[in-house]
């Protein structure tokens, strides 16, 4: 018998006496200690027996077998209980472990990109309203249209800084287009094309 498993022969007398319960019992009786692997103890249950993996990671429960395996192995173990009984399970679970903090990495990474952006073209939205709010005399032509080659400048010097690369950015910057329409009284789609030809696109 491993060490690990003559570590659990001996402790789980001792957990199943410190618990109450059918489901807490079966589960105790039905999970295998698979490893140790860099301070977990890996236990798993079987394929058909997983429903029981919610009696095990119970705080009490889960810290009655870690204190009892610690003890017997000599180090400070933190539980984690998988589906399977087999090393090559705890395997799959550390592959779909990696995969899942890719995900949630890549995702945060998005999600920061996407306030970013929002925050980016929200500066601009500001500097457009209070650029039109220091204007005088804004019913004449010719002060809105110096407004106009302004806002221009300044969205156009944004985007060349920050390209819009995502649907959110496109948003965002259509949002300031807008704006500017809005002030020069100009049709919005005249102010994107007019950007497009001072910017080559």
């Amino acid at each position: 018998m491993s060490n690990l498993s003559k570590a659990w022969s001996e402790a789980l007398p001792e957990i199943r006496n410190a618990v109450t319960g059918v489901g807490v019992w079966t589960a105790l009786n039905t999970c295998k200690p698979i490893l140790v692997d860099d301070g977990t103890l890996v236990m798993g249950l079987p394929h058909e027996s997983t429903d029981l993996s919610g009696h095990l990671k119970m705080s009490h429960a889960k810290s009655l077998i870690e204190r009892g395996m610690s003890a017997r192995l000599g180090q400070p173990l933190t539980l984690r209980i998988i589906e399977g009984i087999t090393e090559a399970d705890w395997e799959t679970v550390k592959k779909r472990d990696v995969e899942a903090r890719r995900l949630q990495d890549q995702a945060l990474t998005r999600q920061r990109a996407e306030i970013q952006a929002r925050s980016s073209w929200e500066t601009i939205y500001e500097q457009l309203n209070r650029k039109y709010a220091s204007i005088s005399n804004k019913s004449l032509p010719q002060n809105r249209a110096r407004f106009f080659r302004e806002a221009l400048d300044l969205v156009i010097e944004h985007k060349k800084a920050q390209p819009v690369t995502d649907d959110l950015a496109e948003r965002n910057y259509a949002r300031c287009l807008e704006r500017i329409a809005q002030y020069t009284e100009l049709p919005s789609a005249l102010v994107a094309l007019t950007v497009i030809d001072r910017m080559g696109e």
